[in-house]
């Protein structure tokens, strides 16, 4: 038996050997689409990486400016909750889910549609108008922001767990399912080549039997003709010489005249 390592437990077939190249095949193209997947995955895992980390540079910087403007707004004008509760009526940011297909993974992605909603045009007319304008662009760019940088986080986690069971299905049929088929077709390619084998010698033995007996039956036959002698063959007279009356006459029928 040739190969070593893990195999399956299969009856030594040409069948089971057509089966298991077949599978063989199947495996091998499988693991080059997986690893493929894996590449490209891995691809856009890395530039969603880059972009998380520019994403939350940017979260940061952004956040700081909105809380310094809050900050002049509450030195200029005071509490100003109040108001801005009092005139919401509409939300001026609303967030719409979409998805991603990437190389079968569907990945969620947020993005922010900014209607007019409510306009607080009269906040802040007495005093301080100008920091409450600011306050609010900076803390709309500082919403896009976060809702950027949650797509990137979730899409992130997403393909960081597919990225994972991608690896351990490639690793698998790398190391276990290919190599144990590949033992599997060694031992049915020497099972058979054993059992040709087997089958050749006993052709060679039957054929030896056979002309063993041939050649006992050819010298019994000799054997018994040399027991029993020469065979005397009687001698007739050729076709075309006529016999002679006497011969023909017997002596009782010398008188006899035809």
């Amino acid at each position: 038996m040739s190969g070593t390592g893990p195999r399956e437990s299969i009856f030594p077939t040409r069948m089971a050997l057509t089966n298991t190249k077949t599978r063989l095949k199947g495996a091998q193209t499988g693991h080059s689409l997986l690893a493929k997947k894996r590449d490209a995955l891995t691809t856009r895992f890395r530039a969603i990486l880059r972009k998380v980390d520019e994403a939350k540079r940017k979260m940061g910087r952004v956040m700081q400016l909105a809380s310094f403007s809050m900050a002049e707004v509450t030195y200029a004008t005071g509490d100003i909750s109040y108001l801005v509760q009092e005139q919401a009526r509409a939300a001026s940011f609303k967030v719409k889910a979409r998805q991603e297909n990437v190389s079968g993974v569907v990945l969620p992605a947020f993005d922010v549609d900014r209607s007019p909603g409510t306009e607080f045009s009269l906040t802040g007319l007495g005093r301080g108008g100008q920091q409450v304008t600011r306050t609010r662009e900076v803390y709309a760019k500082a919403v896009e922001t976060l809702v950027e940088l949650a797509s990137l986080q979730t899409a992130f986690m997403i393909l960081d767990e597919v990225i994972r069971a991608t690896n351990r299905r490639v690793n698998a049929i790398e190391h276990v399912v290919i190599p144990r088929l590949e033992n599997t077709i060694k031992y049915i390619m020497s099972e058979l080549d054993e059992m040709d084998r087997e089958e050749f010698f006993r052709l060679k033995k039957v054929q030896g039997k056979k002309k063993r007996d041939t050649d006992a039956a050819e010298a019994q036959r000799k054997l018994d003709e040399a027991e029993a002698g020469p065979v005397e063959e009687e001698v007739l007279p050729p076709a075309d010489e006529p016999i002679a009356n006497s011969d023909l006459l017997s002596s009782k029928d010398e008188d006899v005249i035809f």
